[in-house]
Parts: C-alpha cells; structure tokens; sequence
C-alpha cells in the first residue's frame, strides 16, 4: 500500500480522498475522468464491478489505485504475456512495487518474485490467466489471504470470456474459482468491447451477478472512420498512407499469407513494415511486436493474433484490407489507434468476397449450431455498418446500445454523404437473376448475366435465354456490386458458403418482387472521382491540441528516446507525447511548476525534473 497525505477535503464527485491523493501524487493527474472516481469507491468498498469503458478511457487506473489504497497486493489476471513487461515498466517508473509471473521467467526469477508476494513486497502482480489456475499459484494466494493481504482481483480483457466472441480463450472460463475460493476478495472485470449478449455472458461466467455495471460512452471522437469499397486494394492502401510517412499504425488482413505479401509490399514501398501472425516463430513475434512498441513510425501488418492489449498511445491509424467477422471485432481492433486522444483513423475497404469467406468459415467450424447463428447475426450488423449511408458512429453506438443525439462530422458519410436512390427497380432485377438461375451462383455470374456479358459460363448454362439478361445496363459493375452487397446487408440476400457463396433469396425478398415496398439504396461515387477520403476541402478537421515550441518538443522527444533506449523499455513509459506537449507549452521553471503538468507524479519529477527543466531553460 502507497500512504500520501489526502486531500485535507473530499473533492466533490472525486471520491475517496485517498484515491485522488494518489491519483496526483503517484500518476501526476488532477483529477477523475468520467466514472474512474465511482469505480474505484466501489472496489476500495470491497463491491465487485464489471467495468465497459472505451480503449484510452483509463481502465487501468479503477484497479491499481484501489490496489494502492487496500492492504495487500493486488493481483491482475491478463491473457497478455509479451505485454506484461511493459505494464509492470511504467508501474516502477512511477515508484509502485510491481511484478509479473508467466512462462517467460526462469525457476530463479518466478522464485524470487513468489518470494516477494508472499513478504509483502509487491502493490500489483500480473498473472496469466494458465499461472494463476495453477494449484501452485492458487496455493501462494491462500496463504495471503487470512492475512487480508490479497487487496483485490482484476481480471482485464474479460471479453474473452465469451464463447462466441472474437477474443475467447478458454482457460478464462475457469476464472469463477476466483469467487469460490477467495469469497471476500473484491473482484473487477474490465472490458473495452461488449454488446449486451457479451455482457451477460462475462457476468454469468465470472459469477459476477452481484458486481455494478459501469457502462461508459463507446464513443472515441477522436478517430475518423471511413469504409471504402476494395478496388485496387494495395493501390488504395498506398494513398491512404501517403500523408501519414513516419506514423506508427495496424494493417490488419485476414490471413497470414496475404500479411506476408502485404508487408513485403509495403517494405518495397519504403514502409517501414513488419508482419505479426501465429505462423511466426515466438521469438519473431516478440522481436516485431518490441520494434512496434518502441519504435515512433513502424507499421504492424498482422492478423487479429496481434493487438489485444496493445498500450502503444501514439498508433495514428488502424487499416482493415479485409471484413471484420463483427462489429465487436472492429471497435475493439480501431481502438487501438489514438489512445493518447490525438487524431486518428480508422480505414477499410472491404468487398462482396470478404462476406463469403466469413460465412464458409463459420459454417465449415465445429461450433454448435447456437454459436453459428449468433455469428452469423454477428457479421451480418458488420455488412449492414458498412453498407449504411447514416453517420458511421451513430450506426456504431446504437450497436452498443448508446443513443447519439447527431451524426458525428468525423467520418465518410458525415464528410462526404452519399447520395440514397430508389433501387426498388435496381433490387427486383437483381433478385430475379438469382431466381431464375435457381439460386445456385454468386455476384459475378449475376452481374455478368445482368450487364448481357456472353461468357463461356453464361453460354455453359444458357444464361443467355434468360429474361434478365442484358437488363441491367444502367449500372456499372461496381455499381451492380453495390446493389448486391446492399441486399446482403438488409437480409434480402443470403450467401450459402456451402454452394461457394451462391446468393439465395430470404422471405425479405418476396414484398421487393412483387412491388410491395420501395428499396432506398446508397450510390456509389464514379469511378475515378471518388474523392481521396480524409482530404476532401470538406473535411471538417479534428481538433489537435496545440504542440507548443516544435523544437522544444523535438528536443524533448530525443531526451525521451535516450532514456527510453538506455532503460529497455518504451518511449511512452517515460512520459506520453502529451505530457511532453505540455511541457512546451507551459515551460515550467520549477519542480513545483512541473508537477501541474499531467502526467508527472513525484516520483517521475524527481527522476527526470532536473534534466526536464535544464532542457527547458535552453529551449
């Protein structure tokens, strides 16, 4: 436990005077963000708490300052090994006595850190979830705990509970021993992505019916989404990174081959790029995923295998080439960038094919019939957020359950709306090419038969004959491409991955046909005027916070580099580009003045003050 001296007053809506006084003396922050104040009462009241609170939205502070303030250690599971280490960095450059144990240590090393557990030497403990349902482990806690030297359990990522999420991993199922045999030890559950039905199944699983929901706003303002269909998708990609050289960013594609390709690809573009997927060796994966950490302008190209987790702050852009399999998928993925608050975006371009590959995976998998359905559903509100033309964060945070009151001005559709027509016309044509060719093909043969095209397969089945061939030629292929993927996304269409993607009609599709009800669709933007999105003159810019004295920053980034690199760990565990910012900004002359900048406690001033204010005065 941490002793400061607290507020000699309670600070209204800041709880528990002990926590704030820790909040500014050891983290260097004046005051609460959003619910952080009532969470952490709850925990230091011994109350358990599932915790839904955005990436950035500082979760980590509802579990370690109530750590601080409880007698005994506070042990907190994470499925995370790689990240562990710099967790427990930043823990010590702010004086808090942590550790970690996971099958990266030696016998020596796990000795000695169980040594100092159970001397009551350590504030925080971090723990695979595998370590700590070991009896070994289970042992060394009940041997705390008469001693009310357990102060509390956080059990982070806690999504991964759920069987049908994008994150499980199965050992957290075992987690509700936690209740069972440590009954009087306060737990927290903290989780950046849920909808209702994830919700539901964390408080079931980790036997949380007792614990308070803090639900807090999904909303990240600060990022920019924009959805753009797949053409050319390397091209695409080129300019969208055109403006953003010397960025750190995720390319996210769905399998590791097209990682590898992509990569290589962008490394022959003068990027500099690293692949990261589950057919690396763990050494590889480890030498990349420490390069991303602690480098400022490296792109991670990788798989869904890399991210969760990730407390890199300054990661300026996250791209999907391929489909998400759920919305779920995608927050938690785009979180990822700007958890420093800065402008960041989130880019996609995606295609028809991306819903047929997801709709074979899950049909093709083991998961019992229940499961298939929910994700399903799953990737279906994932087609239909793409294929919307309302604002993307008013689609997204209805998901979720909020309920914005206006569209954000900070996406594509906000920036650049598309025009909505009348495809009533547009969607009977389509659904009856399906129809009269026994719903037994895909968009492509659709589309062919449509625009009149006399191929080989046309000819091979006699499409030709077909009333509906040649019909369709008031649109494009891409504009016929759109009509079918919006099809799909309103459940008119369905895609049988079993029959290779063939697109069958859904009872939707029966009150379209017979003239029963209008279909509004969205328009695509021609070919070769779709504006460049992120740099149309209307895009209404995000607000940035003032960076002060460039070279003084710069100055200050390359003393933050020195220390970061003479230390071994990353640049943001010293100090966060924001603080640095600050720092310009105000130009503090004094350690007093110093500690008024946010984010550095009186440990950090008294490390680093002398050196600060010395760089500051030559500035």
């Amino acid at each position: 436990m941490i002793v400061v001296d607290p507020p000699a007053e309670p600070v209204a809506g800041q709880g528990n005077p002990a926590a704030l006084a820790i909040l500014r003396r050891v983290f260097g922050y004046p005051a609460f963000r959003g619910q952080q104040a009532a969470v952490i009462d709850r925990l230091i009241g011994g109350g358990d708490s599932l915790v839904l609170m955005p990436t950035g939205g500082g979760k980590s502070l509802c579990y370690q300052i109530p750590a601080l303030v409880r007698d005994g250690v506070g042990v907190v599971v994470s499925p995370l090994i790689a990240l562990m280490q710099d967790q427990v960095d930043a823990l010590l450059q702010l004086g808090i006595r942590a550790a970690f144990i996971n099958s990266s240590l030696d016998f020596q090393a796990m000795l000695a850190t169980e040594n100092r557990l159970l001397h009551d030497e350590l504030d925080l403990i971090y723990v695979a979830p595998e370590r700590l349902l070991g009896e070994r482990f289970l042992g060394l806690l009940e041997r705390l705990v008469p001693r009310r030297r357990v102060s509390l359990f956080a059990i982070d990522e806690a999504h991964c509970v759920s069987q049908w999420g994008h994150d499980f991993r199965p050992e957290y199922l075992q987690l509700a021993i936690l209740r069972q045999r440590f009954p009087e030890v306060p737990r927290i559950a903290l989780t950046a992505t849920a909808d209702h039905l994830t919700r539901q199944e964390i408080i079931d699983r980790l036997a949380l019916a007792d614990a308070h929901v803090f639900l807090a706003s999904f909303d990240r303002p600060n990022i920019r989404y924009t959805i753009v269909e797949r053409e050319q998708p390397h091209k695409q990609l080129l300019a969208f990174l055109a403006h953003r050289r010397g960025q750190a960013g995720i390319v996210y594609c769905l399998s590791r081959r097209k990682v590898d390709e992509t990569a290589l690809w962008l490394q022959g573009q003068g990027v500099t790029a690293l692949a990261y997927h589950a057919g690396l060796s763990a050494g590889d994966r480890q030498r990349h995923q420490q390069r991303f950490l602690r480098e400022d302008s490296v792109v991670m190209v990788a798989t869904i295998a890399f991210g969760m987790g990730i407390d890199k702050p300054d990661v300026r852009f996250v791209v999907h080439l391929d489909l998400p399999k759920s919305l779920e998928a995608y927050y938690q993925e785009t979180g990822r960038a700007g958890r420093d608050g800065e402008p960041s975006e989130a880019w996609m371009t995606y295609g028809l094919n991306d819903v047929i590959i997801h709709r074979q995976m899950i049909d093709e998998s083991n998961a019992p019939d229940e499961q298939k359905r929910i994700e399903r559903q799953k990737l279906d509100s994932m087609l239909a957020y793409c294929e919307s033309a309302h604002c993307r964060r008013m689609v997204l945070l209805n998901y979720f359950g909020e309920q914005p009151t206006a569209p954000c001005g900070n996406c594509d559709v906000c920036l650049d709306p598309p025009l909505v027509w009348d495809g009533t016309v547009a969607a009977q044509k389509a659904l009856s090419a399906a129809l009269r060719t026994g719903q037994r093909f895909g968009a492509g043969q659709l589309i062919d038969i449509l625009l009149g095209k006399n191929t080989a397969k046309v000819r091979q089945f006699g499409h030709q004959t077909l009333p509906t061939f040649g019909v369709g030629s008031e649109l494009d292929e891409m504009g016929w491409r759109s009509v079918f993927r919006q099809l799909l996304a309103a459940g008119v269409l369905e895609a049988d991955a079993s029959a290779f993607g063939a697109l069958k009609l859904t009872a939707e599709a029966r009150p379209i046909l017979k003239g029963e009800v209008t279909v509004n669709l969205r328009r695509q933007s021609p070919r070769g005027k779709r504006p460049v999105r992120g740099q149309s003159p209307t895009v209404k810019p995000v607000p940035k916070q003032v960076d002060g004295d460039a070279s003084l920053v710069a100055k200050l980034r390359l003393w933050r580099s020195e220390k970061a690199q003479s230390q071994g760990v990353p640049a943001y565990v010293i100090l966060h580009d924001r603080t640095l910012s600050e720092i310009a900004n105000a130009r503090p002359d004094s350690r007093l003045a110093l500690l008024e900048i946010a984010g550095i406690g009186a440990v950090k001033a008294q490390r680093y003050g002398d050196e600060l204010l010395a760089i500051v005065a030559s500035g």
